[in-house]
């Protein structure tokens, strides 16, 4: 997940834009959202994900770039699914 705004630890998150909530036998799709849905979770940790090599080159001009990229996000567990 990208990284959210939340930083203290066990503070609760809110999603509200939920795409679509499944209890067993009943799936609801939402139309771009359903309505009401709630996912509760709960903040465990910020960090970044594994490095990743960017690799430019051209053939025959010398060209040679090499950078790499870390994405910062946020884990969460999630603790309550609600309709």
């Amino acid at each position: 997940m990208e990284k959210l705004a939340a930083t203290k630890l066990d503070q609760p998150v809110i999603f509200d834009q939920v795409l679509l909530v499944e209890d067993g036998e009943k799936i609801s799709i939402g139309a771009p959202l359903v309505k009401g849905a709630k996912v509760e979770a709960e903040f465990i940790a910020t960090d970044r994900a594994a490095k990743v090599t960017v690799f430019k080159y051209k053939a025959k001009t010398r060209y040679r770039l090499k950078r790499g990229h870390r994405q910062p996000y946020t884990k969460v567990k999630i603790t309550k699914i609600g309709s």
